[in-house]
C-alpha cells in the first residue's frame, strides 16, 4: 500500500516522468541513489536521489526469467514536498 501510495505522490508532484525499459534499467544503479525502505517490496523498490524518486518494478522480468520487461519510472524535479511528503 505504501509503494502504491508513494507512486501516485511522486507522479503528481514531479516535473517530468521517465520510463525506463530493458536492459537501460541497469544503468539507472548510481551511488548517488540511496534505498527508500520504508517501501521495499519483494520485486519492486525505490531510490531517492537529489531530487528524484526512482520506482525499480522488476515484476514480469523475475517471474517470467523476462529481462526485457525490467521497468523503472523516474520521477524528477521534485522539491523537498515532493520527495518527502511534508
Amino acid at each position: 500500500m505504501e509503494s502504491l501510495a508513494l507512486a501516485d505522490h511522486a507522479h503528481r508532484w514531479a516535473r517530468t516522468v521517465t520510463r525506463v525499459t530493458g536492459t537501460a534499467v541497469e544503468s539507472l544503479a548510481s551511488a548517488a541513489l540511496s534505498p527508500y525502505p520504508k517501501v521495499r517490496g519483494v520485486t519492486d523498490n525505490w531510490w531517492r536521489g537529489e531530487d528524484s524518486l526512482i520506482a525499480v518494478h522488476r515484476r514480469e522480468a523475475v517471474g517470467f526469467d523476462a529481462p526485457q520487461c525490467l521497468q523503472d519510472h523516474v520521477c524528477g524535479g521534485l522539491d523537498e514536498w515532493g520527495l518527502h511528503g511534508g
